[in-house]
């Protein structure tokens, strides 16, 4: 679907800040072209004055759903904002020397904070990632439909091999840009879903500032598609994002946003039932984290309403591809985040790895049940449920830093339990390896 413009987004003035990589500055002439002040503006969005002085003067951007608001207010065309954050193109905007510079530029930043980290292995997968969030390759050429490649990525995240889905992930956001040229709905979607994926194996080896950035632009891709579903899924990337920074009530804000506006579309077909309970389980466990123990355990109880009647085994390429046994798996850990091993152990119990369809989810149950063994006090249960995990999908537990630390932990205080050795032996030796190879 082709989008037409404003006479005025074809100027010179235009495209020096598009080429000077200032949204900002896009902001402040949409702002005067409408004759506001910094206050009607900051009115609209429910910020101050001095915020939106502040969004337009910055040449970094530290919220891009702020600043995605403020252009649609001011009437900044998605595509035109989009190549001012050097997102449209198949290669970013280089910035001139003088010009604003985005911290993710910074090389000898991400080498510290990798370093400072502890990863050597996959190290230069990160920055590979990283380097294309600041400035894209050109696209490799592939013949392989994109579609097919995406698949083929979400398959590595589920089977655990996170070392190869990051690099695979700089060339497939290279190549989703470059289908965007024509902006059709259904292209903005393959993007939003890449940035997603990147958010998604990001969270899991703890890079929460890397995968806030995938997330945001996982929701601006997924406004511009114009689906529901596909903004609920970048929604949801974002609020977990949110939750591991510890700005639970932001995450819990964003997800129920994004719940209502599924269940605007009246539920009528599975897909969009499996969206809702999936938005509905993220939404209890960040309550459950919050300790809003009410709220927790009624929004699990709504989200395992809303699965009742999915099936067992979710269609291939499912958005959301929630079950019955997936929602009870999300009662585990909201059971755990609210201190009630016992609940947790007994709920998780009744579930069997076989009820899932993915390494990644079967390793799930079993690390869900070793943080209750561990809340419990029983080291001998944990190793072995982690040892299980291990035995699915080695990346869960040995990429983890929350899993990591419990291994460390069970090797310094109980070395002598069962299993213990074993696990220390299989997880610590080699370091953390982004599920290389």
């Amino acid at each position: 679907m082709q989008r037409t413009i404003d006479p005025v987004w074809n100027s010179s003035r235009v495209r020096s800040l598009m080429e000077t990589s200032d949204p900002g500055g896009l902001i402040r002439l949409g702002r005067a072209l409408r004759g506001w002040r910094q206050a009607d503006l900051g009115r609209r969005l429910g910020c101050s004055a001095s915020t939106v002085s502040r969004l337009e003067k910055s040449g970094r951007v530290s919220d891009l759903r702020l600043l995605q608001r403020a252009a649609c207010e001011v009437g900044v065309p998605p595509h035109i904002l989009g190549a001012a954050l050097g997102l449209t193109g198949p290669r970013a905007t280089n910035v001139a020397p003088n010009g604003p510079r985005h911290i993710e530029e910074d090389p000898m930043r991400r080498r510290t904070l990798l370093a400072a980290a502890g990863l050597a292995a996959p190290t230069s997968l990160l920055l590979g990632v990283e380097s294309a969030l600041a400035d894209l390759p050109a696209p490799s050429g592939s013949s392989v439909p994109l579609d097919v490649r995406l698949a083929r990525a979400r398959a590595l995240f589920d089977t655990g091999r996170y070392g190869d889905l990051l690099k695979a992930l700089p060339d497939l956001l290279a190549t989703a840009h470059a289908r965007i040229r024509e902006r059709a709905d259904i292209d903005y979607a393959r993007l939003s879903a890449c940035y997603s994926l990147t958010a998604q194996v990001l969270v899991k080896i703890g890079r929460y500032d890397q995968a806030r950035l995938t997330a945001d632009r996982a929701g601006l891709y997924a406004d511009l598609s114009g689906s529901p579903l596909v903004s609920a899924a970048a929604a949801r990337e974002l609020a977990i994002v949110l939750r591991h920074q510890n700005q639970s009530d932001s995450a819990q804000r964003l997800v129920l946003r994004a719940a209502s506006a599924v269940e605007a579309t009246g539920l009528h077909t599975q897909a969009q039932a499996a969206a809702y309970a999936q938005l509905l389980c993220t939404t209890s466990y960040t309550a459950a984290r919050a300790g809003n123990r009410d709220e927790a355990l009624s929004m699990i109880e709504d989200a395992a309403r809303a699965a009742r009647d999915l099936p067992a085994v979710p269609p291939a390429g499912r958005l959301f591809a929630i079950t019955p046994a997936s929602v009870q798996l999300y009662q585990v850990g909201v059971h755990w985040a609210l201190g009630d091993a016992g609940a947790a152990i007994r709920t998780g119990g009744q579930l069997r790895p076989e009820q899932f369809t993915t390494a990644e989810r079967k390793g799930r149950l079993h690390t869900d049940m070793a943080r209750a063994w561990w809340q419990w006090g029983k080291p001998e249960q944990t190793a072995q449920s982690l040892l299980a995990a291990f035995r699915v999908t080695p990346a869960e537990v040995r990429d983890r830093p929350s899993m990591r630390a419990i291994v460390e932990e069970l090797n310094r205080s109980h070395a002598q339990a069962a299993g213990v050795r074993e696990l220390g032996r299989l997880v610590l030796a080699e370091g953390p390896r982004a599920g290389a190879g």
